[in-house]
C-alpha cells in the first residue's frame, strides 16, 4: 500500500498564498494601525493621519510584527505552496528558474485577494476607535513626498529596490536544495524582512511587496493610491535582480524549470552528506527538465524528497541500462526506490529474492556432457 501522500493541489497552493497574504498584512499593518489608534484614541483625533514612526520602539514592533508573521505562516503553509506571500518573491522564483512563469500570476492572483482582504478587515476594525475616519485614515499604508514620509521619491525607489533584491537573494538561498538547514529556512526569511523594516520604516514605511502595499492603500484614501506605483515598480525590478543575480553566481542545485526566466547552465553538485529536500525546499525547486547533473526528473511533481536532487542519481527517463523489451528493474538508489506510479522517489521497500527461471512447457533443456567424454 503506498503511503505516500499526494502533492498539494493548484486550489491548495492558491489557499495557502491567500492566507499567509492575509496574516501578513492584517498583523503587520494592524501593528500600525492598532497601535496608533490607541493612541489616538488617549491623545489627539488626527493621529491616524499624522503618524510618527520615529520612535525606536514602535519601529521594532512593526519590523518584528511583519517578520514573525512572515515566519509563521511559513512554517505553517510553506510545505504547501513554498510561503512566497508576495509578487516580488514570485517574480524573484521565477526569474531564477524556480516556476514556470504559467504559474506566477495565479500565486500574484491569490496574494492579492489576501492583502485586500486584510485591508478590508483592518478598515473594520479600525473603525472601533474614535477619530478613525473610514477610506480617509491611513491603513499602515506606504508613502514618500509631503503626502507621505516626506521621503524623495527617487530614494524611495531606489531604496525599495535594494532592499526587496536582498530579501529576494536570501530567499533564493535559503530555500537552494543545497542547503544543509532546511528547517531554519523561514526563521531566516523572517528575520530578514524584520531587519529590513527597521532601516525603511522612517523613509517609507517599508514596502518590498506589492501586495501588501496594494491591500491597505484601496482602504487608505488617495493620497496612498497616488503614491502606491513606487511600491510595485521598485520591488518587483529588485526581484528582478536578485533573481538573475543569484543563479549567475552560484549557479542552480537543478535545471532551471521549462518556461521559467534565465537559463545559466547546467545544475550544480550537491555536497556530499546532503539529505533529501524537505517539503518546503521542495516548493522552492520545482522539477521540469531532465537535469545534466542530478536534479529531477520532468514528470516528478514539485520535487518531492529523495536522491532526485542530489548529484549523479540515474531519473527514470535517463539511460539506466536496460535493453528494450526486458523487465523494467526497480530503480533503487541509495536506499531509496522510483515510485513510476506516484512520480517520485520512496524509502526502498525490501525486494523478494530472485525467481529462478525454469524452461516454459513446450521448450527442450539440452544436457551437455563433460568435456573429455
Amino acid at each position: 500500500m503506498d503511503t505516500t501522500p499526494a502533492p498539494p493541489t493548484t486550489l491548495q497552493k492558491v489557499l495557502a498564498e491567500a492566507i499567509g497574504t492575509f496574516v501578513l498584512v492584517f498583523i503587520g499593518c494592524g501593528s500600525v494601525v492598532l497601535s496608533v489608534g490607541k493612541a489616538g484614541s488617549l491623545a489627539s483625533e488626527d493621529a491616524f493621519t499624522s503618524v510618527d514612526l520615529s520612535d525606536l520602539a514602535s519601529i521594532a514592533t512593526i519590523g518584528l510584527s511583519f517578520g514573525l508573521a512572515v515566519t509563521v505562516m511559513v512554517y505553517a503553509v510553506g510545505r504547501i505552496s513554498g510561503g512566497h506571500f508576495n509578487p516580488a518573491v514570485t517574480v524573484g522564483a521565477v526569474i531564477g528558474g524556480r516556476m514556470a512563469w504559467k504559474e506566477a500570476p495565479i500565486y500574484i492572483g491569490a496574494q492579492l485577494v489576501g492583502a485586500i482582504v486584510a485591508g478590508a478587515g483592518l478598515l473594520i476594525v479600525a473603525m472601533g476607535f474614535d477619530g478613525f475616519d473610514a477610506f480617509d485614515s491611513t491603513l499602515g499604508t506606504n508613502g514618500w513626498g509631503d503626502d507621505g514620509t516626506g521621503y524623495a521619491v527617487w530614494a524611495a525607489l531606489i531604496l525599495e529596490m535594494l532592499l526587496t533584491a536582498i530579501f529576494v537573494f536570501v530567499i533564493l538561498g535559503v530555500t537552494d536544495e543545497r542547503n544543509e538547514h532546511p528547517a531554519l529556512a523561514p526563521l531566516a526569511i523572517g528575520l530578514t524582512l524584520a531587519i529590513i523594516h527597521f532601516v525603511a520604516i522612517p523613509a517609507t514605511g517599508t514596502s518590498v511587496n506589492p501586495a501588501r502595499s496594494i491591500g491597505p492603500a484601496l482602504f487608505s484614501g488617495s493620497d496612498p493610491l497616488i503614491q502606491v506605483w513606487v511600491f510595485i515598480i521598485a520591488p518587483i525590478v529588485g526581484a528582478l535582480i536578485a533573481g538573475i543575480v543569484y543563479p549567475a553566481i552560484f549557479g542552480h542545485a537543478t535545471e532551471p524549470v521549462p518556461g521559467s526566466g534565465f537559463n545559466f547552465g547546467g545544475g550544480a553538485p550537491a555536497a556530499p552528506g546532503y539529505g533529501a529536500p524537505d517539503q518546503f525546499q521542495q516548493q522552492w525547486n520545482q522539477p521540469g527538465a531532465t537535469p545534466a547533473f542530478g536534479g529531477h526528473d520532468a514528470g516528478h511533481d514539485h520535487g518531492h524528497g529523495g536522491p532526485g536532487g542530489q548529484g549523479g542519481y540515474a531519473q527514470p527517463g535517463q539511460q539506466t541500462g536496460q535493453h528494450a523489451g526486458q523487465a523494467e528493474q526497480p530503480i533503487i538508489q541509495d536506499g531509496w526506490q522510483w515510485d513510476p506510479q506516484a512520480q517520485q522517489w520512496i524509502p526502498a521497500q525490501q525486494q523478494p529474492p530472485a525467481q529462478t527461471s525454469w524452461p516454459s512447457p513446450g521448450e527442450q533443456t539440452q544436457v551437455r556432457p563433460p568435456d573429455g567424454s
